[in-house]
Formats: C-alpha cells, sequence, structure tokens
C-alpha cells in the first residue's frame, strides 16, 4: 500500500576537514541549502577542527573519529607506539611510511597519492549503506569513498583546474571509474577533466559552488565600525586565501611595493592562514611593507571587510571557480585578478573586473587604473549591482546526480 510518503534518502559527504578554504567554503553553502525533508544526511571529516565547524546546520550528523584511525591521526611518535603496544604493528609501520611519503618530493599532491594506501587501512569500511556518496575534494575524499564506503550512486567532486594540482592521472583513473558521476566547478575545468581521462567524459557534470547573496550580504553589515583605519585617501585592497603557493601572494606583495613606489596610496589585507606566513612575512619586510601589506588571520565572518574594502584583488596561479570572487561580486567590488587558466570562466574582463597578467608590473598597472579612473570603478560595481549572481539552484543538479539522472 502506498502511504503517499516517500523514504527519504540517506546522502554522505566526505571532506578532510573543514579549515577556511574554497571548497570547505562551498560544502557549507551546500550543506545550508540543502533540502532535509528529502534527505538525511551524514558528514564524515578526518579532522573535527576547523573554522566551519560551527556552520554544520544540526540536521547534519557529524560521524565520530573511529578507531584505528583516531590513533593513526596522532603525531608519528605517539602514534607508531600507541598502535605497536596496542598490537597493530603493520599498521603502525604504514603509520611511519605514510609520514615518510608525505615528506617525499615537492608536489604535495603526488604525495598524497603515495600515502593513500598507508592512511587507507586505518579505516574500515563503514557500515551504514547510503544511496549517495559524495567525495567533496579531489584525492582522499574520493579514494575514500571508492574504497571505505557502500552507495548506490558514488560522486566524487574536484574543485580545481585538474592539471595544476601536480597529480598522477594514471592512480586518479583508478578511481574515477568507480565513480558514477564526477563533478567540477566550471566550464574550463571539465574540459581539463575530459581531455585528461576522455573515457571519463560522459560521467563529468559542472555544478558551481553554492553562493547566496542575501546570506552574504547580511553578514557583511554585522560588524560595526571602520576595519581598516584608513588615512589620507588610502585605497584598500583586501584578497582572501590560504597562505599556500597557489594563492600566490608573493607576486601580491611585489605589486603593493611597486603601487607605493608610483605614488599610489595602497594597504592590502589578506584574510587567511597557510605554510607560507612566515616566508610571506619575511617578504613583507624585506620590501618595507609591514605597514602597508597585512596578514589578518583567519576569519569567521569575512565579509565586512570585503564590504569596507575599494578593491578584491586574487593573484592566484590556478583555481577551479574562486567561491571568494564570486562573493566579492555579490558585494559590488571592483575586482582584479590574475589571469589563471579558468579566469574567463570566473569574470568578464573591463565589464566585472580587471584580468591581469601573471606579474606583478601587470597586477600593478590593473590596480592603478581603478585607483585613477573613478567612472570605471562605477562601471563595474552598476554591471555587478544589476546581475542575479545568485547560485543556490545548482543544488538542483546534483539531487538529480543523486536520483539517478544527470547534472543538466
Amino acid at each position: 500500500m502506498n502511504t503517499g510518503a516517500e523514504r527519504k534518502k540517506n546522502l554522505l559527504f566526505i571532506i578532510p576537514g573543514l579549515s577556511a578554504g574554497g571548497g570547505e567554503r562551498s560544502l557549507i553553502n551546500l550543506l545550508t541549502g540543502l533540502d532535509y525533508s528529502r534527505y538525511n544526511v551524514d558528514l564524515q571529516l578526518l579532522s573535527h577542527e576547523g573554522l566551519f565547524m560551527n556552520l554544520i546546520p544540526r540536521q547534519v550528523k557529524l560521524l565520530p573519529l573511529r578507531e584505528p584511525f583516531s590513533t593513526f591521526s596522532r603525531p608519528l611518535g605517539a602514534s607508531a607506539l600507541a598502535l605497536a603496544r596496542k598490537g597493530s604493528v603493520r599498521l603502525a609501520a604504514n603509520r611511519v611510511l605514510y609520514s615518510l611519503h608525505n615528506r617525499i618530493g615537492r608536489e604535495g599532491g603526488k604525495r598524497e597519492q603515495r600515502s593513500w594506501r598507508h592512511l587507507s587501512r586505518s579505516f574500515s569500511r563503514l557500515s551504514k549503506t547510503y544511496d549517495a556518496a559524495i567525495g567533496f575534494l579531489e584525492k582522499t575524499s574520493i579514494y575514500f569513498c571508492v574504497e571505505k564506503v557502500n552507495a548506490a550512486v558514488k560522486i566524487g567532486w574536484v574543485h580545481n583546474d585538474y592539471d595544476k594540482l601536480e597529480l598522477a592521472p594514471a592512480f586518479d583513473r583508478r578511481y574515477f571509474a568507480e565513480l558514477d558521476h564526477l563533478v567540477t566547478v566550471s566550464r574550463e575545468c571539465a574540459n581539463v577533466l575530459k581531455m585528461r581521462f576522455p573515457e571519463h567524459s560522459g560521467k563529468i557534470a559542472v555544478i558551481h559552488n553554492v553562493v547566496s547573496p542575501r546570506l552574504i550580504r547580511e553578514m557583511a553589515f554585522l560588524e560595526g565600525g571602520e576595519l581598516y583605519n584608513r588615512a589620507n585617501g588610502e585605497l584598500v585592497i583586501v584578497s582572501i586565501g590560504r597562505l599556500h603557493e597557489q594563492k600566490n601572494f608573493e607576486l601580491a606583495i611585489e605589486a603593493c611595493r611597486k603601487l607605493l613606489d608610483r605614488g599610489v596610496n595602497v594597504q592590502w589585507h589578506v584574510i587567511g592562514e597557510g605554510p607560507e606566513r612566515e616566508k610571506l612575512k619575511q617578504l613583507i619586510a624585506s620590501h618595507g611593507l609591514e605597514e602597508r601589506f597585512r596578514l589578518l588571520g583567519l576569519k569567521a565572518n569575512p565579509y565586512p571587510y570585503v564590504q569596507q574594502a575599494d578593491l578584491y584583488v586574487q593573484t592566484s596561479l590556478y583555481e577551479g571557480k574562486a567561491i571568494a570572487v564570486d562573493e566579492a561580486k555579490i558585494l559590488q567590488k571592483p575586482i582584479v585578478i590574475t589571469n589563471f587558466s579558468t579566469a574567463r570562466d570566473q569574470l568578464r574582463h573591463e565589464s566585472e573586473g580587471l584580468i591581469a597578467e601573471m606579474n606583478a608590473d601587470a597586477v600593478a598597472d590593473a590596480i592603478a587604473r581603478l585607483a585613477a579612473d573613478a567612472s570605471l570603478r562605477q562601471r563595474i560595481t552598476s554591471k555587478l549591482a544589476g546581475q542575479q549572481l545568485g547560485t543556490e539552484k545548482e543544488i538542483d543538479k546534483l539531487y538529480s546526480l543523486v536520483e539517478g539522472g544527470e547534472a543538466g
């Protein structure tokens, strides 16, 4: 007998953690917009720390960190010793090998691939069967989804230009073969995947990052007062990103120095944290920019900083589709981005902002042009104000994949 009520489907999302990255922020936005009358949602993290942990919607069930992984994830010495004392000598050896593989070679992506076979032995297969499992970030999330989850539909997500991730396609090919769908965040990223994995072209779909203009605008005015202590008509620039080689903040520092040398009165602020902090601090000092180029660290709510800035600048070496740029567009900020491979998927040059070649002179030129041309800034702001920039409907594409259809 049909009761008229459909069974809620069970979904699992997998991501290593919820630190302040674009992929992590994209997941929080997606989870916030999901229809929980239709889906039960579990979330598997490999770390229960990070700036976005308190933003997980209450309807989401956070799965516990289970043994032996919780012991495996401790610092090397303590982990290996504890595992050996428990009689897990082979797993203790894998813990040592995991650390070694994470230190060998310069290409971080390949290190993560090589180390997976050792990390994977610390996970048992999840006992629950899901209607759909989503590995929401390239590499480990996808490998876990394929090897450790029982699900009718398996979906992998790639948030960057695959060719810039320094990965071994041969390693990923066997995992992608086990996925029902391979999602990425822009047309250009999809083209790269289709070129690199032509045998999987039919399962590649584009789902843009979910952003909510209403929520972003509300959050942009939650902090009162002047955040930047402007003086003498300074032009305030803000950038958001992990302090990582990909974000190319060395170029931003050099561009800042060039602007000041030309007499353009700027202060530049970076919101984010990461492994390059000390290196960047030294570069800032060597250019004499301690009072002009500031690393602000992580901010749970970065939107007031964007709202109060004059320009948003992204100097990345590569991106899939930078969610911070989409958010700056929503806040109607003139934008400068470097000409990374997916830049023209992200921004209309001269209409929504300026795309500069990837060198300090070109970035400084673009910023100086916007600083000097009030009519250009106003034209860009007016263009952005007239656009429908919300992407909440992108969630419908995920629903379609989960239900056995196509993303459309």
